[in-house]
């Protein structure tokens, strides 16, 4: 049988059959609602969810992936928001998070850039412009967005007023596609254009601001997969910790101190080297991480070297996400291979700032990134 041309697929690592599977396996696991858990009977968050849906995209799996669009649209609630967790229809935790929340808008962009359906657009635009109100109006002072806000009795409660590096370096490439978006059902958002300004000058000048989870690669690397960091302080970021983290042939930990590697982060990371060009490395890793896949398509959560055991014992519909996203950025197959280089979208000018510091001086930062030039080319 001949390959589907379609279907992402890259010599030597995955052909586009086990592509194919690996999205076959995120519908077999996808609940008669649309929602896609984590695991089979497991919870569903939004961020993932979106993710998953993105992959069945990108494999031509429309109808399993129209499904769980709308079940992330129903799911929506008035203030904008959607809550942190469902587990089988029930919602088991109600928080609402910004970066998830946030996330929507990339997954209708890619919809957009692999299937040119302007009618989903505009069903989804109201979800999106809503959900991006409600990040926005969470953004903090220095430029960070709240992580989540707390609910209470079936209400908005209080805001945690903290900030995550890597969910808000997400936040700016979600902020850079309901842009795209904006621009393209006509309905400009200049709100959304300064909250993107300000996010990317704090990731840049002032990963100090937001809170210390250094110890996990996401921190490393989002600034760069987000779009904030770009250009030679993004190579130079990515070298800061490269030893700290990849474990050469099997993939990247997920925190500094364990030796545990994690498919979706690694995959990850191979997206942000490809948005700078580093297809060789991006390649090296992508192959070195297919030991978590099985011959149905899933793949393993992560691997625990030295015990050499998968660890959690569970396959996850976002790692094999995640490996569906990174084979199509590597290979270019799908009109939204460029989702994670932030192609078409334009770069966001730092505006609006109220940390009073001199953007034109204050060219290194300290946690997170110290020692980093930043450039936002």
């Amino acid at each position: 049988m001949a390959a589907d041309p379609t279907v992402p697929a890259l010599d030597g690592v995955l052909t586009a059959a086990q592509v194919a599977r690996t999205a076959d396996s995120i519908v077999t696991m996808q609940e008669a609602s649309g929602a896609v858990p984590w695991t089979p009977g497991g919870h569903t968050d939004v961020w993932n969810h979106v993710e998953a849906a993105m992959a069945l995209v990108a494999t031509g799996r429309h109808e399993a992936a129209d499904r769980a669009f709308d079940w992330a649209f129903a799911l929506q609630r008035a203030d904008g928001s959607w809550p942190l967790k469902v587990e089988q229809g029930v919602v088991t935790d109600a928080s609402g998070d910004s970066n998830a929340t946030a996330y929507v808008a990339v997954g209708v962009w890619h919809h957009w850039l692999v299937r040119g359906d302007r009618g989903f657009v505009q069903r989804a635009w109201p979800h999106v412009r809503r959900g991006l109100d409600w990040v926005v109006s969470r953004q903090l002072p220095f430029g960070g967005v709240a992580w989540s806000q707390e609910w209470a009795d079936g209400h908005p409660a209080q805001v945690n007023q903290e900030a995550l590096l890597a969910g808000s370096s997400s936040i700016h490439h979600a902020l850079g596609a309901g842009l795209a978006l904006a621009t393209l059902v006509g309905d400009p958002q200049p709100e959304w254009e300064i909250a993107a300004g300000r996010l990317a000058h704090a990731v840049r000048h002032h990963p100090d601001r937001f809170l210390d989870k250094s110890t996990f690669s996401m921190d490393w690397y989002y600034p760069v997969l987000g779009g904030p960091v770009r250009g030679a302080a993004a190579e130079a970021l990515l070298a800061s910790r490269w030893d700290d983290f990849v474990v050469p042939g099997l993939g990247i930990r997920c925190v500094d101190t364990n030796p545990w590697v994690t498919g979706a982060e690694t995959a990850e990371l191979v997206m942000a080297l490809e948005a700078l060009g580093d297809h060789q490395r991006a390649l090296r890793l992508l192959a070195d991480v297919q030991h978590l896949r099985e011959d149905d398509g899933r793949y393993w959560t992560g691997w625990v070297f030295g015990d050499d055991v998968h660890w959690p014992v569970e396959h996850t519909t976002y790692t094999a996400a995640a490996m569906v996203l990174a084979v199509d950025a590597l290979s270019d197959t799908t009109p939204g291979a460029g989702i994670m280089r932030g192609e078409p979208l334009t770069v966001l000018p730092e505006l609006g700032l109220e940390c009073g510091c001199d953007a034109g001086v204050d060219r290194w930062s300290g946690h997170g990134v110290a020692g980093v030039p930043t450039d936002p080319a």
